[in-house]
């Protein structure tokens, strides 16, 4: 059996803040096997992209104490120095970060972006340049040679979304991160990245980690989705298994959501995320879980396998 590409063992990141120590991810336990989509669903604050940051070893300077491993091809990255780091990031891993219109450096052009992420290779100005243009075609952007030379404020949104994936592309990544890449489009955009996102399924043959309020969209393009709340890990498994039929209520309650069609009151869950500096005793679901019993108010539940692949932490799972 081919070894994940991506495995985090037992991880846990913990940022100071005003209130004190906040626990912001808790025993993430995730693989992300190669050539494999997985989609990382929950509400804002659940704790996605620090996961997505965590992986690109890009932790705010506020960290208070870091613990497990992060495995990528079976090395450690809390083991390596910044050096090592830079030469992985880029190369191996990128990152297309949630806002186009703030990721992009205003004051260059898209040439000087794509040359940028391709110094430190030996290429010559002009090979940099047809790279560029061929991988800028690639995602759908017209007329490259001419958008090279544009800076970010001439391009729409949706075109510096793509300048952001070809800048992640160009290397050749083993892993390509997007977080929440349609969240500042509007609607017409948003359906333009979507479409992209799903050529890139086919036409790239690395592993992604897609960040996404959106199940809808998970359900478009991932194999695997995990659904954390409150920085920790709750359900796992193959996309079509966990949303044709979630175990853990949170997953449940998602998808009531999303699947609203019309009618007042929309759908919502009740309560809200807990505070990270002052957790609930148990689960921390169970404040907002209508099928919660006394066992879920005194301990945390495990992360249990269900019939294989598919895990879920919960004491009283939906049947």
């Amino acid at each position: 059996m081919t070894a994940p590409l991506v495995r985090f063992e037992n991880f846990s990141l913990t940022l100071r803040g005003g209130g004190g120590e906040l626990p912001v991810l808790r025993g993430i336990d995730l693989e992300i096997a190669r050539g494999r989509i997985v989609g990382i669903v929950g509400e804002s604050g659940s704790g996605k992209t620090s996961l997505a940051l965590a992986l690109m070893r890009l932790l705010p300077p506020n960290v208070a104490a870091v613990r497990g491993r992060i495995l990528f091809d079976d090395v450690d990255l809390l083991t390596l120095d910044d050096a090592a780091m830079r030469r992985l990031r880029g190369r191996r891993m990128a990152m297309v970060f949630q806002d186009p219109m703030s990721a992009l450096n205003p004051v260059h052009t898209v040439d000087s972006h794509m040359r940028e992420v391709q110094a430190g290779q030996g290429l010559s100005r002009h090979v940099m340049r047809d790279r560029a243009v061929t991988m800028m075609r690639r995602v759908g952007i017209p007329d490259p040679q001419a958008r090279l030379f544009a800076y970010p404020h001439h391009l729409s949104g949706g075109m510096r979304q793509r300048v952001m994936i070809a800048m992640a592309l160009l290397m050749e990544p083993d892993i390509l991160i997007g977080d929440e890449p349609t969240t500042a489009l509007d609607a017409t955009i948003e359906a333009q990245i979507v479409e992209l996102m799903k050529d890139l399924r086919t036409a790239y043959h690395g592993s992604i980690l897609l960040i996404s309020h959106s199940l809808g969209l998970v359900a478009e393009l991932c194999d695997d989705v995990a659904v954390m709340y409150a920085g920790k890990l709750v359900e796992t498994g193959p996309t079509v298994q966990v949303l044709q039929a979630p175990r853990h209520p949170y997953t449940a309650a998602l998808l009531a959501c999303e699947r609203a069609v019309g009618g007042f009151p929309l759908p919502s869950i009740a309560g809200e995320l807990p505070d990270l500096a002052d957790l609930p005793s148990g689960c921390v679901f169970a404040p907002r879980c209508a099928r919660r019993v006394a066992e879920c108010l005194q301990s945390d539940p495990p992360l249990l396998p269900l019939g294989g692949v598919r895990r879920f932490a919960c004491y009283r799972p939906v049947s």
